[in-house]
């Protein structure tokens, strides 16, 4: 088998060709490790990849190759930790660490043969929207150099889109995987929060932070949640998954009721914005009109398959999920990454005087510029006479914003629809240097998903007028992943494959 025809099988037939016998799982590794370490002049998707000579699948305390990810490569995000391997959440005051322990998200898939192929950048402990907030540098969008891939989780999204990996775990805290596989052109899956062990993980927001799928295609989503979900002694918040995850088979939708919230499209569903919800609309917050027109053609899609489109649902209290999440992320970023003091690992600032000035150089020098202000914006709301004023009144719009989205469910809806990002790729270094609310906006769509601890899928919506992949969101009930994969196979079907070919 060629190496085009290698990287032109999706994940889950990469396994079944191995399971035959007709490709090797050494030949399958080899053909992509040669791909990934060429990247370190193009895209710059990995932080380490495995080196020349790796045994790869081999090289695992796994189950072997007969097992049924079969030894197909996997790209972790930089913040997993993986044992005697660069670990540093895309951050200099990480710089050298190797955790004596892996992340058991990526355990449980390496134990079910999958193979580790490389660790991807990100931003800096998965704080941005572009990958731009990197110590190492940023990554590029595969369909134009110039633009961002998306972020936090752009290393894996970019990757996977450019045939480097056939599939990568990232991690969702506002929209990081979800927003760079609409960017990419690929599928990301945010799970039910607890689903998936946060253990090894280093975090950034606790209650927020899920670890997720970036694949081609929906049914590869599925396959490789499959391997990731259920109770983990190590956390404390990881749940027992009800079933096993089923993989989707594309058919109709018929008896399916899709919700658009008009808080969410302004009105997008009728083109208008008139009417009930319409006043508290994010419409006009720097939405591009191929946006909403892509996210129409779906919804004219989705009912010439059957699905029922029932227009204007209420989310009322998604306006304010932005400026929440917001207080709450940062503020738990400030606890959780107060732990980064230059003692025991990674960064230690040299020549200082006493060892709190040892502390306050090695944060200062160790910590990039977008870490630093949410570090300080969540000191201020966790503060005494703030808390009441941001932090407890953030967490009162959080329960509001998850009764709303009980209400629809209650209602009969089976998912809710929206765009996942407000434009397309934007050019590097183009938003966010003057105001950063601006670069904040771009999760406008997806952090009621984290607010309520939903899953939330992303799946190709087409392109817009440049010939840039967009992405359509659905959200479903708590461990009702399964619809959502049904519901995006078969608008992928009907849609078509928009892969980045020049790339492959």
């Amino acid at each position: 088998m060629s190496v085009t025809e290698i990287i032109e099988l999706s994940a889950a037939e990469a396994a079944r060709e191995t399971a035959a016998g007709e490709l090797s799982a050494e030949e399958l590794f080899n053909a992509y490790r040669v791909r990934a370490a060429a990247d370190a002049h193009e895209l710059n998707c990995f932080t380490w990849v495995a080196p020349e000579g790796s045994a790869g699948p081999a090289a695992n305390d796994s189950a072997g190759t007969d097992a049924p990810l079969g030894g197909v490569p996997l790209a972790v995000k930089d913040l997993f930790c993986t044992k005697g391997v660069l670990s540093q959440s895309g951050s200099r005051i990480l710089e050298g660490y190797q955790p004596p322990y892996t992340a058991t998200a990526v355990r449980r898939l390496l134990q079910a043969g999958a193979s580790l192929l490389g660790k991807t950048n990100q931003d800096e402990f998965a704080m941005g929207s572009s990958t731009e907030n990197s110590a190492f540098g940023p990554t590029l969008n595969p369909w134009d150099r110039t633009r961002v891939p998306g972020g936090s989780s752009g290393g894996s999204a970019a990757a996977v889109a450019a045939g480097l990996v056939p599939w990568a775990l990232g991690t969702d805290t506002g929209g990081s995987i979800r927003q760079p596989a609409a960017l990419c052109g690929i599928v990301g899956l945010k799970p039910t929060y607890g689903s998936v062990s946060r253990y090894g993980m280093i975090a950034f927001a606790s209650s927020l932070d899920q670890a997720g799928p970036l694949t081609r295609d929906v049914t590869d989503a599925a396959l490789l949640l499959r391997h990731m979900v259920g109770r983990d002694p190590c956390d404390a918040t990881s749940l027992r998954f009800p079933h096993e995850i089923e993989l989707p088979r594309a058919e109709r939708l018929d008896g399916i009721r899709l919700g658009v919230p008009a808080e969410l499209t302004g009105g997008a569903a009728d083109g208008g914005s008139e009417g009930a919800g319409a006043g508290a609309s994010i419409e006009g917050q720097g939405i591009e009109a191929g946006v909403l027109d892509a996210f129409r053609a779906v919804l004219d899609r989705a009912a010439a398959l059957g699905a029922e489109v029932v227009e204007r649902v209420s989310l009322p209290h998604a306006p304010h999920a932005l400026s929440a999440y917001y207080v709450l992320a940062p503020a738990e970023a400030s606890s959780n990454l107060a732990r980064f003091d230059g003692v025991r690992y990674g960064l230690r600032a040299q020549d200082a005087e006493d060892l709190l000035d040892m502390y306050e150089r090695t944060r200062a020098a160790g910590f990039g510029k977008e870490v630093r202000r949410r570090i300080m914006i969540g000191t201020y709301v966790l503060s005494a006479g703030y808390y009441d004023a941001y932090y407890l009144r953030a967490q009162k719009v959080r329960t509001l914003i998850k009764r709303d989205f009980e209400a629809c469910f209650e209602a009969g809806i089976n998912a809710i629809l929206t765009p996942t990002t407000p434009s397309a790729a934007f050019g590097i270094g183009e938003k966010g240097r003057a105001d950063p609310i601006e670069m904040y906006l771009n999760d406008v769509f997806t952090v009621t998903v984290n607010m309520a601890g939903l899953p939330g899928i992303s799946v190709p919506a087409g392109r817009d007028a440049h010939g840039l992949p967009l992405g359509l969101q659905l959200i479903g009930r708590p461990f009702d992943e399964e619809t959502l994969f049904a519901l995006g196979a078969a608008i992928e079907q009907a849609a078509g494959p928009i892969s980045c070919e020049r790339w492959w």
